[in-house]
């Protein structure tokens, strides 16, 4: 399973590979889309504060664990999960029974599962049902969080599953990152100033963050003019200019 975090689609900010049991492979997918890759929007109910994911986890769930189940494994290729500001977008290499269509997909229809023995594994795990709902549970989900169903494609070389984040999401998303990047960039100054040796994994390490988006960040301070970078790029030292 690839997974990578895009703000387009030639701009690849941060990515993660999970390997492993198929089991295995379902939880650590689940634990970093839930707590890196998808952020969530912050309101108020009272003084009690409300975190929304722009997707449900039980229709992410199935849709992770619809992929692996209905995956054609003599492909060699993996799941490959791409997330944006505004979607999230997974692509399985596998194949629909022959004469099936996205209609009948989304329509009630049999249990025809791509690799029999992985659904029965996944079965007796209680991990899903034997009735082919995979598709109507990840819609009823996204119902009743009242945000939009996913859109399903289904191609030569496999089936798209898309996500797409509302707009109320979206522009609440935006004003947290919008507080959240304040702070990071306050924090990155004052780690310059206190030693301006600092290197860019070290800065990631006293941070939380990953050498990918220090990196950004920097970029971002040098361009406007915050920061400079003197001497040579390994042994050189950082100058905060306001």
């Amino acid at each position: 399973m690839k997974i990578g975090f895009f703000r387009t689609n030639a701009d690849l900010v941060y990515h993660d590979e999970i390997h492993g049991n198929l089991f295995t492979q379902v939880e650590k997918t689940m634990e970093l889309l839930l707590t890196k890759y998808l952020k969530a929007s912050i309101s108020y109910s009272g003084v009690q504060r409300v975190e929304t994911l722009p997707v449900p986890e039980a229709a992410l769930r199935e849709a992770v664990l619809n992929a692996i189940i209905h995956k054609d494994y003599a492909s060699g290729t993996p799941i490959q999960i791409s997330v944006y500001d505004d979607k999230l977008m997974l692509w399985n290499p596998g194949r629909l029974p022959q004469d099936w269509t996205i209609a009948k997909l989304k329509a009630k229809h049999a249990s025809r599962p791509f690799n029999p023995d992985v659904a029965n594994a996944f079965f007796r795990a209680g991990m899903i049902e034997a009735w082919g709902r995979g598709i109507e549970r990840m819609m009823e989900a996204c119902q009743t969080a009242t945000v939009p169903e996913p859109d399903l494609r289904y191609e030569s070389d496999g089936l798209w599953v898309e996500f797409r984040f509302s707009k109320s999401y979206i522009k609440g998303v935006k004003t947290t990152q919008e507080i959240t990047q304040e702070i990071t960039q306050e924090k990155i100054i004052a780690f310059l100033r206190a030693d301006p040796t600092l290197t860019r994994h070290e800065l990631a390490k006293k941070t939380g963050l990953t050498p990918d988006t220090i990196k950004y960040r920097l970029d971002k301070l040098r361009t406007a003019g915050i920061i400079r970078h003197i001497g040579p790029r390994k042994a050189g030292r950082w100058e905060v200019l306001k």
